[in-house]
């Protein structure tokens, strides 16, 4: 069965608003720690709240604009992320743990927002999961790119993309399985994506490369 367009399924720009703000603030202080100018915190911010939503209505969805340019409300969440990112750098020590924090919490949210987009749009269940997976770490992905770090997605690591899955899919499973209504959903999927990324983060929860033993005898290193 595929999902058809319905408008009552579709979740308000409120939380689009709030995945924007929290991811960019993520990138704002990447970029803060990297010692970038004001031009490059903002571009950094810009494009880890942005780059997942951008790919999201770029490539799956066409249906006109991004969103990001149709609604002031997303560019104002990124202007204030930058000021937040710039206005918060004395946390020094703190500021790394505070990526993690946001960028979990990004993760969950644009994991479900992506979903519901895609599944409102008329993409069947398991392509509008996908689409909730690529908004989910398309942002983070270009993130990294742009700095020269590998993806965090690429690498054997602390359950990132498995995250943003358990939430885009645990959100089309609530919303069709079990007639839940698109906010109680969201915020129940998005909640448990969240908490399995900041799980995986504290008990080093890691998935393993496939040839587990030679990157053991490489001391671990990727390539």
């Amino acid at each position: 069965m595929t999902g058809m367009a319905d408008p009552h399924i579709q979740l308000p720009i409120a939380f689009d608003v709030v995945a924007t703000f929290v991811s960019a603030v993520a990138g704002a202080l990447v970029a803060v720690r990297r010692h970038y100018d004001y031009v490059g915190v903002f571009a950094l911010a810009f494009v880890t709240g942005l780059g997942g939503a951008l790919l999201r209505d770029g490539i799956f969805l066409q249906g006109g604009p991004p969103a990001a340019v149709r609604d002031n409300r997303i560019l104002l969440a990124i202007l204030a992320a930058t000021l937040l990112g710039i206005g918060i750098n004395q946390l020094g020590r703190r500021l790394s743990q505070l990526v993690l924090i946001l960028d979990a919490i990004g993760l969950g949210v644009y994991a479900v927002v992506g979903a519901d987009r895609a599944y409102a749009a008329g993409i069947g269940h398991l392509g509008a999961a996908l689409v909730g997976v690529v908004n989910a770490v398309g942002g983070g992905m270009l993130r990294d790119v742009l700095t020269r770090e590998e993806p965090v997605i690429f690498k054997p690591g602390q359950l990132y993309g498995l995250a943003a899955a358990l939430a885009s899919g645990c959100f089309i499973a609530l919303l069709t399985g079990f007639d839940l209504d698109a906010e109680s959903a969201a915020v129940a999927a998005a909640s448990t994506g969240v908490l399995l990324r900041l799980l995986a983060v504290r008990y080093d929860w890691k998935t393993r490369p496939l040839y587990w033993k030679d990157w053991q005898e490489h001391g671990g290193s990727v390539g």
